[in-house]
């Protein structure tokens, strides 16, 4: 059997495997009217008038203050706000709900796992995730696939960190490490790929690139996760960065770096590289430097070690260093106008990422509901707009104008007003689309 028919069997075998997170199959009408709902276009202050809002073939067709005539699903809004779906800069689709020890293992099950948690992360309300680490290049396909229900994935493929840097999780007994030898379990599974020199970084930058990676990942400084990567140590050397961003340009995409420390930062930026992931541990000087170049800061709130609760004792202590310069963070990106991204970077832990709207909201601590959901929205959809002609989702998204992307989302309330609606997305997202697909909609029953 194959065709419609296999596809949907497919999917409902896997709805019974995924549990009960899987939601409502998603229409398949190629139009949707909503009706009567004030907008947050990702952009402005406000909310809209009483708009009526024309999706049609995937795309936001019309929006219009007075009635809309089509032949479509009709949607009452009933005066709620209509908002992007949203996005979360840094994730790690692969590795959120494992442990550290079971990310390396059943290659299936970690797959299964995975899904289950995609589904999660699209019934939360984040329609799109930029994915900075990690084998999910099979999860993307299954996603855009229909198989899986999920947000949009932009994959960078396996993490690409030196022998001890952030990102390598062999053990002492992996040791020493034969060039051209045989590749560790981490390696085979592709969740990190060591490379010590130029050379090296050039075949793994190419190799994730040629799977379909969007964007490419290198770990510039040392990291939380780690057993043997210190937060202070600097890795790649400017040569070897450089490698990575010419075979990203010759893509026509870029490069990121997981950076904290000031001479990451800077080394980075020197190489090339179009994005700083984190950046907590930066000086003055760095932020400026971020600024006068256009770079982007990909960051996150923490404000607790909750992150780390998975790990041990020493990647805890290394997370209270993260943890004390957040606040320094943020007020260095508003201080230079830095073009900030907003990301999670949730790993090894369900709990915290049932917390992923949580993470949103905490950005009042520095912004106003308004500038936080837009960094989350539009701004963070400009961070992915630097792929290229490698973007998976041509199209606009993180807005909502005619001629974009229907990634949406309908709210009960005025999350201008109360940012705190989206962590609760359960009660609070009454509709959410994909792609001009209805995932959810709870005001149907």
């Amino acid at each position: 059997m194959s065709g419609p028919k296999a596809r949907a069997g497919l999917a409902v075998l896997l709805a019974v495997l995924l549990g009960s997170a899987w939601p409502a199959p998603a229409q398949q009408d190629s139009s949707v009217l909503f009706r009567n709902v004030r907008i947050f276009d990702g952009k402005s202050g406000a909310l809209s008038a009483a708009s009526n809002v024309l999706v049609r073939n995937s795309k936001i067709e019309k929006i219009s203050t007075v009635n809309i005539t089509a032949d479509a699903q009709a949607i009452d809004g009933g005066g709620r706000v209509l908002m992007p779906g949203l996005i979360d800069a840094h994730w790690h689709a692969m590795l959120v709900r494992p442990t550290p020890a079971a990310a390396l293992g059943d290659v299936g099950y970690n797959n299964l796992l995975a899904a289950n948690e995609a589904t999660a992360t699209l019934m939360r309300g984040f329609t799109t995730v930029r994915d900075m680490g990690g084998p999910s290049f099979g999860l993307k396909r299954a996603i855009d696939e229909d198989l899986v229900a999920g947000p949009r994935i932009y994959p960078s493929g396996a993490i690409i960190t030196i022998t001890s840097g952030h990102g390598d999780f062999r053990q002492l007994s992996d040791l020493p490490r034969t060039i051209g030898g045989m590749l560790s379990r981490m390696e085979l599974t592709g969740g990190s790929m060591v490379a010590d020199s130029p050379d090296e970084v050039r075949v793994r930058a190419r190799e994730q690139l040629m799977q379909g990676a969007s964007q490419v990942k290198l770990t510039a400084g040392g990291g939380v996760a780690s057993p043997f990567s210190p937060l202070d140590v600097s890795t790649f050397t400017e040569p070897e960065l450089r490698a990575a961003v010419e075979a990203a340009d010759n893509w026509g995409t870029y490069v990121a770096t997981h950076a904290y420390t000031p001479v990451a930062i800077q080394r980075s930026i020197a190489a090339g590289v179009r994005c700083i992931e984190h950046g907590h541990l930066m000086d003055e000087a760095s932020a400026k430097l971020i600024a006068e170049k256009g770079i982007w800061l990909s960051t996150q709130p923490f404000l607790d070690v909750a992150a780390a609760s998975a790990l041990g004792p020493a990647e805890q202590d290394k997370m209270r260093q993260v943890v004390a310069g957040t606040d320094r963070v943020y007020a260095l990106a508003k201080k230079y106008r830095i073009k900030t991204a907003f990301g999670t970077d949730v790993l090894f832990s369900k709990a915290l990422a049932d917390r992923q709207g949580s993470m949103l909201a905490a950005l009042t601590r520095w912004y106003t509901p308004a500038e936080a959901l837009a960094m989350a929205t539009s701004a963070n959809a400009e961070l992915l707009s630097l792929s290229g002609p490698r973007n998976p989702y041509p199209g606009k998204l993180g807005v909502v104008e005619e001629g974009a992307l229907a990634d949406l989302l309908l709210v009960d309330g005025n999350p201008l007003d109360n940012i705190a609606l989206v962590e609760d997305p359960a009660k609070n997202f009454v509709v959410i689309m994909k792609g001009g697909k209805v995932y959810k909609n709870s005001l149907a029953h």
